[in-house]
């Protein structure tokens, strides 16, 4: 790749794009300068296709932030790295949201160039395993994979910016990893961070669970309790499954964001709250925004910044990696000796499309370890039914198991899945797919709801657009 490489280096500082040509041309790459950005947007509309721009962030004439999006409409896939000092956060940021894949700090050392480029041009060796950060107890982010090393990135970038940010993806991807990781590299990182489950607690709760109450509020309210903002002041706090938050408590929390002030349940005194809100959701953004479910102002402000956590299908090289750590903490947990991870049992585990994601692997992990039976744990990873995956499809007519195993004990969970996903189907059906209504109906929570649409694939079977992909 070093060979055959081009890099676009923009800097109007002579002395750093000498020093900085120089690291460059030390590894064989072909290197173009330019001294401001309207010379480099100039060089790319004359023809030059750069597999890779260093660019300056601060320069006379048009800026950084300007070339960048000038570059990005003239060559839309080319890769750009921004070159900043210490104290242009804000600019970084924006550089990010603008489309740059990755920055440095200035001054760097050449392994930090090194490998913020290999990591662009994909130079890095296969088979390198990603690091694993340890956040809390039982929570750890890994970057094996190139999207999740710009994620981790982007999360470096906005903790040092005191700004709400808005996690989005599927149930499971690890979206309060996420959060964690951003209060960790914060300056609020020695202070409390505390979650908050949105769909967990019930609606006539949740705001005296926020926003605490005073003695008399309301029957059975005898003393005063202050409320997850007050506890949290200073810190931060995750406001997860945001999408479930009733509408009249979404205007309470925009006065949070936009005065900083509150009051509890009962009281006129106002509590300022010094807090950084952090949230979480899978819902579908644009038809909850159309239906109402959410402010659309509320919106607005908690999208300072947007981080998007992708599915376990789409960073596969993560699984092999995810799988030994799972195995190392759960084979601690249960006092177990850890079970080998056979080359047939990680390409089964490669190939499945986890639709629940980093939970349904640990899941997965924590029943191998205890039952010990890999040729089990393999088959419960092969497709079902018409081949789509291990996801079920209750319409459809199963046949009686073959000669490959399963006997009657298969055939008994056939039919028990056959039977519980119509019992699903048909609570959502008459609930007019209110997972809520329908999760009282069943008698079953609103989480386990939700894994059972997304194991029977009830959402593509009934082929509504109610539910999101992560929902």
């Amino acid at each position: 790749m070093k060979d055959t490489a081009k890099i676009l280096l923009v800097d109007d500082e002579p002395g750093m794009l000498r020093y900085i040509r120089t690291l460059l041309e030390v590894d064989d790459y072909k290197v173009e300068t330019a001294s401001t950005g309207e010379e480099a947007v100039a060089l790319v509309q004359k023809g030059l296709q750069p597999s890779l721009v260093l660019l300056d962030l601060l320069m006379p004439g048009i800026d950084g932030l300007q070339t960048l999006e000038q570059l990005r409409q003239l060559q839309p896939g080319v890769k750009v790295v921004i070159l900043s000092c210490v104290g242009e956060t804000k600019k970084v940021v924006q550089a990010m949201r603008l489309g740059a894949h990755d920055y440095i700090t200035k001054p760097f050392q050449k392994t930090e160039l090194d490998t913020v480029i290999d990591q662009c041009l994909g130079n890095n060796q296969p088979g390198v395993s990603g690091e694993i950060e340890e956040l809390a107890d039982d929570v750890f982010f890994v970057a094996a994979s190139p999207v999740m090393r710009k994620l981790r990135s982007e999360a470096a970038l906005v903790a040092n910016v005191d700004i709400p940010v808005l996690m989005l993806g599927e149930s499971g991807t690890g979206k309060e990893v996420m959060a964690r990781l951003i209060h960790k590299l914060s300056p609020r990182a020695h202070r409390t961070f505390l979650k908050v489950n949105c769909a967990a607690v019930p609606a006539d709760l949740l705001e005296s669970e926020l926003f605490g109450y005073e003695a008399g509020a309301f029957t059975g309210a005898n003393h005063p309790k202050p409320g997850k903002f007050e506890l949290c002041n200073k810190g931060t706090i995750l406001l997860d499954e945001i999408g479930e938050m009733p509408t009249t408590l979404q205007a309470k929390l925009l006065h949070i964001l936009q005065d900083g002030q509150f009051s509890r349940l009962g009281s006129r005194s106002v509590i300022k709250a010094d807090v950084r809100i952090l949230a979480a959701t899978n819902i579908n953004i644009p038809e909850a925004l159309a239906t109402k479910r959410l402010r659309e102002d509320l919106y607005y402000r908690l999208n300072a910044f947007t981080l998007q956590v992708p599915p376990l299908r789409d960073r596969k090289e993560e699984i092999p990696i995810l799988l030994k750590h799972f195995m190392a903490r759960q084979s601690e947990r249960f006092a177990r000796p850890p079970l080998p991870l056979s080359p047939e049992l990680l390409q089964a585990c490669v190939n499945y499309s986890w639709p629940g994601n980093l939970r349904e692997l640990s899941n997965f992990v924590k029943r191998y370890l205890v039952l010990g039976d890999e040729k089990l744990a393999i088959n419960e990873l092969k497709p079902k039914g018409d081949g789509s995956g291990a996801q079920f499809d209750p319409a459809a007519n199963h046949a009686a198991p073959n000669g490959s195993g399963g006997g009657l004990k298969s055939l008994s969970r056939s039919a028990k899945d056959e039977a519980e996903a119509q019992a699903i189907a048909k609570a959502l059906d008459e609930t007019n797919w209110n997972r809520k209504q329908a999760a009282a109906l069943l008698q079953i929570s609103y989480k386990a709801l939700l894994y059972k649409i997304r194991q029977y694939g009830l959402a593509q079977a009934k082929g509504h657009q109610k539910l999101s992909a992560g929902a």
